[in-house]
């Protein structure tokens, strides 16, 4: 057996007795439903910070980002921005859900957004959000898992095999302690996913001979407009280093092949919207009420997520995705005779997903230890944000339907043993439909983040706009949902390719298509079903908030700044305006005009990248959308989770007349 897997079988020994030590002590200690399935309300900062941060970037950071930044270029790198625009959903909604979570003792988004609208519709959809994210999501990173330990075994360990075992030891620990050991582990689990990214920077690094080198071998690439994936931009440009543009009236993926790349403007954007549904998903809101307070969320989405996360992607994912070019991995860099060396094989460039493990092989007879420990980091990576959201979908199985229409006498016993089984149907079914039909699982894969991020108009009606209806939102979020579906690769599958547009037709996102109809349908419903009693019931959460969350006076003057600041960064950073990055530091088939001695485009990413940041704060600072509000939250009833009440007396005590 090679010393690499030694090492490696060692680690991941030591990594799971750290798992397993945490859902037993978990276990031992979640003595009510709350406690089990939101910690009982009591993580501390920390916690929350280092595990919210592993459950935002999943072993796709780790694996897949890479390996997409190798594929397409810098003009992919601008998905890097996931580092702000995931956390700024947190920052829109994360601290109200909070306050209304300790107002009325909610545990899931469900019993928050029913009670609220004043109906079950609404519920049973957040019920099926959930786990049409979960399910695939989770599938997806459990694949990863055995593919990884396949690659770093030379095929001692099959995929499957490695995938369930490893999958076995994440549902012990999930299942036995909720919550609370998810988060715990979750700790360790971000600590890890940033090492390793570091770590696997320095090998491409080094590899290329350095920054200078590396530098060097960029240049020259990009002298040449026609080598590369997708050729030359409409503009003339190498596709690797610049954007094909604001937006492409192509048919879609599939109908239509976008000229010079698919990362236009306007892609960006809605990919950007799609991955802002990691925030928006059913799972965030648990995480949200888990808290004590909201000081941790400030921290977390600003220094954690905003700055750390997006330092290590914005350098350390381009070193390793960028850098595998002038390596050996794209062939027709190697034919152009422009690469560094040939130290990666070029059948990457068939599975961009095997990238980093390839960079692993690199160090296996100089350092097999490191290997070890960069393949737990890799597994950690993967399953931080799967068990997240395994344990709240089995909370949200238990509390949103069998608890609501099956028991609603329920213990906290029989709610924690319905949890954990929850949680077992979710990994079970998660690793058949990834053993039994990768197909099935690609195509579920791509609905997950983009269906979560049609809970944003149910999320925005909550916790800012009281005119939006129980019925505008209920109706828009099934627009949503199908709008998604049908500009996705399933709606093609379901149809037989009937559809005439294809997937991401015009180079917009499924989750910019999804949002679009959600609110075509939800404002015009909404407009047509207001009800004063109604109205008068959704007044009394947004007084409440207005009173707790509302921004003091003194800042008032600060809400057109805001505005201005926050639009003016998603237009030139992540939208349309993203295109003046291409040459406004350089013609990028030209280093001597490079002002900053980088390609354009990457310095610009960069420069938004700053301002990502500065904005950031000043959202969740200094207009306190993240900070501990003035006035005390006094619980209105007991903990929801905590004690046995008929559903009438739950919407009662809710404020849900």
């Amino acid at each position: 057996m090679a010393p690499k897997v030694i090492w490696l079988f060692a680690f991941v020994a030591l990594y799971w007795a750290y798992c397993i030590f945490w859902g037993v002590k978990s276990a031992m200690t979640a003595k009510t439903a709350s406690d089990y399935f939101i910690a009982g309300r009591r993580l501390s900062m920390w916690v929350f910070i280092l595990a919210a941060t592993a459950t935002s970037f999943s072993g796709w950071t780790f694996m897949g980002h890479p390996g997409l930044v190798y594929r397409d270029g810098f003009q992919y790198a601008y998905a890097s921005f996931y580092t702000i625009t995931i956390p700024f959903t947190g920052v829109m909604f994360l601290k109200r859900q909070w306050i209304l979570g300790k107002r009325f003792g909610y545990v899931t988004p469900g019993e928050m957004l029913s009670d609220y609208f004043q109906g079950d519709a609404i519920r049973i959809l957040t019920v099926i959000v959930a786990l049409l994210f979960s399910i695939p999501y989770l599938g997806v990173q459990l694949g990863a898992s055995g593919f990884l330990f396949n690659v770093l075994t030379d095929d001692l360990v099959p995929v499957n095999f490695g995938m369930w075992v490893l999958s076995l030891v994440v549902l012990i620990y999930v299942a036995s302690g909720g919550l609370r050991a998810v988060a715990y582990v979750d700790t360790v689990q971000c600590v890890l996913l940033a090492l390793g990214i570091v770590i696997t920077g320095f090998i491409a690094l080094n590899m290329a001979g350095g920054w200078g080198a590396l530098n060097e071998g960029f240049a020259r690439l990009a002298a040449e407009p026609g080598v590369g994936r997708w050729g030359a931009t409409p503009d003339g440009h190498n596709s690797y280093f610049a954007s094909p543009g604001v937006i492409q009236f192509t048919a879609g993926l599939g109908k239509e092949t976008p000229v010079g790349g698919l990362w236009t403007g306007i892609m960006v954007l809605t990919y950007m919207f799609a991955l802002m549904g990691i925030q928006s998903a059913p799972a965030f809101s648990m995480w949200s009420f888990s808290n004590n307070d909201p000081r941790p969320f400030a921290p977390q989405q600003v220094w954690a997520s905003s700055f750390g996360i997006g330092l290590i992607l914005f350098f350390f994912t381009a070193f390793q995705g960028m850098g595998a070019h002038l390596l050996g991995a794209n062939p027709l860099v190697n034919e152009a005779g422009l690469m560094i060396s040939n130290a990666l094989p070029d059948e990457i460039a068939k599975s961009p997903d095997s990238l980093v493990p390839n960079y692993f092989n690199q160090i296996a007879d100089t350092a097999p230890w490191l290997v070890g420990l960069l393949a737990v980091c890799a597994l950690a990576a993967m399953q931080s944000t799967g068990a997240a959201y395994m344990s709240t979908a089995g909370a949200m199985l238990t509390r949103d339907l069998y608890k609501r229409y099956l028991n609603p006498t329920a213990d906290h016993a029989t709610q924690k043993l319905f949890g954990r089984l929850g949680v077992a149907f979710i990994v079970i079914s998660a690793l058949m439909v990834a053993t039994f039909s990768r197909d099935a699982l690609v195509l579920l894969g791509g609905l997950a983040v983009a269906f979560g991020f049609q809970m944003w108009p149910s999320l925005a009606a909550v916790t800012w706009f009281p005119w939006i209806t129980r019925q505008g939102a209920t109706w828009g979020l099934a627009a949503g949902l199908i709008a998604v579906i049908f500009t996705e690769t399933i709606g093609q599958t379901i149809t037989g390719g009937a559809l005439p547009w294809g997937r991401w037709p015009w180079t917009i996102h499924s989750a910019g298509w999804g949002i679009i109809f959600n609110l075509l349908v939800c404002i015009p419903v909404s407009a047509m079903t207001q009800d004063e009693a109604a109205r008068a019931h959704r007044m009394k959460f947004h007084d409440f908030l207005k009173e707790h969350a509302g921004l003091s006076a003194a800042k008032a003057g600060l809400k057109p700044i805001a505005w201005i600041i926050t639009l003016a960064w998603l237009f030139f950073g992540i939208g349309p305006g993203a295109v003046i990055g291409n040459t406004i530091f350089g013609v990028p088939g030209d280093s001597s005009t490079w002002t900053f001695g980088i390609p354009s485009i990457w310095a610009w990413q960069i420069l938004f990248w700053i301002l990502g940041v500065g904005m950031m704060w000043f959202l969740a600072y200094k207009m306190e959308m993240s900070t501990l509000p003035d006035k005390e939250i006094t619980a209105l009833v007991e903990d929801i989770g905590d004690v046995t009440r008929t559903p009438a007396e739950q919407a009662g005590a809710g404020g849900a007349a």
